[in-house]
């Protein structure tokens, strides 16, 4: 069952592909969440799950993601992936017949939001379940299929390998983070030599190892960075010996200090704590 709001139950939940409508859109508001997690699922229609506050990891097969707020992921029809969730979160859920689901969007994405966009997902949310299809609900939809497709893709991504030596690597590495041992011990703990690990790396994921671990950092940086955590916390719990150097590999992957970054995403909550 998709994401529903904490003032619904299992009961009034109605599968949106069950709904005739071209596009069913949610909100959805968790203020004390403990944990959701959602197993491998699918849906026939496409799906676009947008973040306001807190933030969503998504895993489709082959790809790991991660939602801050303003962002988005779009999953496509048929695709199968989990949901995990944790803290405050807010945001809209909206499921989009193949049909009508924009053709550049062929793939799983993470999109920046604009405030339009926003604005659609929330007036589309807003619509009764059955709504009647009037000519300005199909004008209206069809602006937020095209401010969909030309959404900016977001570098929130992380490719995820098949191989099961590897992904027993990945798996652990995603449970404890703050474990930066060199590659040759993650190898030998899988029983490859290092050569065999960093050629199935590349050949899985497209990145060297270090590249890759990289990448994890930064991505679980802004998922805690988004549920409250400091900049410090963060920087601990990723294994660094100094936040400096947290925040100089954090800026040469995003181009921002976590700091800034985050700040632009939560420029109505206050500053972020450094």
């Amino acid at each position: 069952m998709p994401i529903l709001s904490d003032r619904s139950t299992e009961q009034d939940w109605i599968e949106p592909d069950e709904v005739p409508r071209r596009i069913v859109a949610y909100g959805y508001a968790f203020e004390h969440l403990d944990k959701i997690e959602l197993e491998f699922h699918c849906h026939v229609k496409s799906q676009i799950m947008m973040v306001q506050s807190g933030a969503l990891s998504c895993e489709v097969e082959g790809g790991f993601w991660i939602v801050p707020p303003h962002s988005a992921i779009w999953i496509p029809g048929g695709a199968r992936h989990t949901v995990y969730a944790s803290g405050v979160l807010k945001g809209y859920n909206a499921f989009i017949d193949p049909a009508a689901s924009p053709a550049a969007l062929r793939s799983c994405r993470a999109i920046a939001i604009t405030p339009l966009l926003r604005e659609l997902l929330a007036r589309t949310a807003a619509l009764p379940l059955f709504y009647e299809t009037t000519d300005a609900i199909t004008r209206m939809q069809d602006v937020l299929l095209d401010e969909l497709a030309a959404a900016a893709v977001e570098n929130l991504h992380l490719p995820m390998p098949r191989d099961m030596r590897v992904r027993k690597i990945v798996d652990r590495m995603i449970e404890v983070p703050s474990e930066q041992a060199p590659m040759t011990v993650w190898a030998s703990q899988a029983g490859l030599s290092t050569r065999t690990l960093s050629r199935l790396i590349l050949r899985e994921t497209g990145m060297s190892f270090s590249r890759w671990r990289q990448q994890l950092c930064v991505m679980l940086a802004i998922k805690w960075l988004a549920t409250g955590m400091t900049i410090q916390q963060v920087a601990n719990a990723l294994g660094y010996e100094s936040v400096p150097s947290f925040v100089t590999m954090f800026r040469n992957v995003l181009g921002a200090p976590p700091g800034r970054y985050m700040a632009e995403r939560y420029s109505k909550t206050g500053p972020i704590e450094n």
